[in-house]
């Protein structure tokens, strides 16, 4: 009895954590199929108040809410760009990891790909004008300069 005692306060020390803890979401699905499409929406949509947090890792109402749409939108038979729409269309572009390819996204996935071009161009006119300096020849005066500076090193 005096055993039963320390384990009984150390379960009621324990019980309000657990009813802070997240419930554990149990969904049923028609197959492996459908509850992977689950899974691959609620890892690539970001949840709007946590930062940068799918939904799928996130313990916030707003993520819960989102994957019981998700979930519901998928029994419904929508399509996963239908349903990406329309998370687009609640909360903005916000909570799409990737952003689409748009003319106002446009720059966000252009820009890399012109500044390693122009990089590349650089290097390449750098390497050029390098080439083009070496293999040029000295001018009647340059040349008379520097004989004059490799004969002063040898007679000091």
């Amino acid at each position: 009895m005096a055993r039963l005692i320390p384990t009984a306060l150390l379960l009621l020390l324990l019980l309000p954590g657990l009813a802070l803890a997240g419930g554990i979401e149990v969904r049923e699905f028609d197959g492996p199929v459908m509850e992977r499409r689950y899974d691959d929406l609620t890892s690539i949509l970001r949840c709007p108040k946590c930062q940068n947090q799918a939904i799928d890792d996130s313990d916030s109402p707003i993520a819960g809410d989102m994957r019981d749409r998700v979930y519901a939108l998928l029994q419904d038979g929508r399509s996963d760009k239908e349903i990406l729409d329309f998370m687009v269309e609640r909360f903005g572009d916000y909570v799409l990891y990737n952003p689409r390819l748009e003319g106002r996204t446009f720059l966000l996935w252009g820009l890399p790909a012109v500044l390693g071009l122009l990089g590349l161009v650089l290097v390449g006119l750098l390497v050029r004008a390098r080439r083009n300096a070496s293999n040029r020849e000295l001018s009647a005066e340059e040349r008379a300069r520097l004989d004059a500076l490799i004969n002063r090193e040898r007679t000091e």
